[in-house]
């Protein structure tokens, strides 16, 4: 009688890591989004649009000029705290789009390997409530949607959490909120700020800047440390081709002309700094600085070195 060998235990690779001052910032993958993503998201990104600019191809978008655009969260330590940026889509959730329906990801595995498992997390800061940014806030347990990482507090601003208390959401946005958000605030985990115009450091070098538009309380959160600066996005710049061109929108921006003034205004400021951008949704290289180039600016790609999780 033989007896069949178990599959070995797949270990994630390294997560790619970026280091800002005395910090190591991790990007923790989830997945790559369809190509139809691109052109739903960022209508007006069109192939001719993207084929103007060169610096684009072949990281930011393919050879087509179709954008490619992935799901990841950021992981830290700062002021002595373990932190994880946003959360985004989450395993086995019903979802309306094809894209974030029912996920069987090693999202949390990626996690741990990076240094981070769950139990360790102490803050998790959300920049905003959309369900790509909240989706692994809870996993399912016993059949009930708890949250995933119980030791932490959740973090967002006020005005994006009462923004939604107050909006006439359709069933899937309603299902999301159900599974994803108020598992969180009914276990008493989730805190709400106020975010004043010049924002508000929540940690010793984590700062919540208010960035508005796509959704009324959308934060951004700002790292520094030992003079060196980087910016987390989360949604005000979903792409690198606003930055070339920040005029153009989100579908799914609430303010549309609000998101584009904002843009506009942190890219100006960014280019006048040597600060590192982390896209939430950019795929690798994910990360670079902003320059001038013609009238607006470009991505100067910054790549990320692979490390081994402490």
């Amino acid at each position: 009688m033989t007896t069949r060998r178990k599959p070995p235990v797949q270990t994630p690779p390294p997560a790619p890591a970026w280091t800002v001052g005395d910090v190591t910032v991790h990007r923790i993958d989830e997945i790559a989004l369809p190509p139809r993503t691109g052109p739903w998201l960022l209508p007006g990104a069109t192939t001719d649009v993207v084929a103007g600019h060169d610096w684009l191809r072949p990281d930011f978008a393919d050879r087509e000029g179709v954008l490619r655009l992935h799901s990841q969260t950021f992981a830290l330590e700062a002021g002595g705290l373990r932190v994880l940026v946003d959360t985004g889509i989450g395993n086995g959730k019903t979802r309306t789009n094809p894209a974030w329906h029912d996920l069987r990801t090693d999202y949390l595995e990626r996690l741990t390997a990076a240094g981070f498992p769950p139990d360790s997390v102490d803050l998790v800061v959300l920049t905003h409530l959309h369900t790509d940014h909240v989706g692994w806030n809870t996993r399912r347990m016993d059949g009930n949607w708890v949250p995933t990482f119980p030791h932490a507090r959740y973090l967002t601003s006020r005005t994006e959490r009462e923004f939604w208390a107050g909006y006439a959401m359709d069933e899937a946005r309603s299902q999301m909120f159900d599974d994803s958000v108020l598992p969180v605030e009914e276990a008493g985990l989730l805190d709400l700020v106020d975010v004043p115009e010049q924002g508000i450091e929540v940690v010793p070098g984590l700062r919540l800047l208010p960035t508005p538009g796509h959704t009324p309380g959308h934060i951004a959160l700002q790292l520094s440390s030992r003079g060196e600066t980087a910016l987390i996005t989360g949604d005000c710049i979903h792409h690198p081709v606003q930055v070339a061109h920040p005029a153009i929108g989100s579908c799914v921006d609430i303010d549309p002309e609000q998101a584009e003034v904002t843009r506009s205004a942190l890219l100006g400021a960014l280019a006048r700094t040597d600060a590192l951008v982390l896209g939430t949704h950019f795929p690798p290289p994910t990360a670079g600085r902003v320059v001038p180039h013609g009238e607006a600016y470009r991505l100067s790609p910054v790549p990320a070195v692979p490390r081994v999780a402490p």
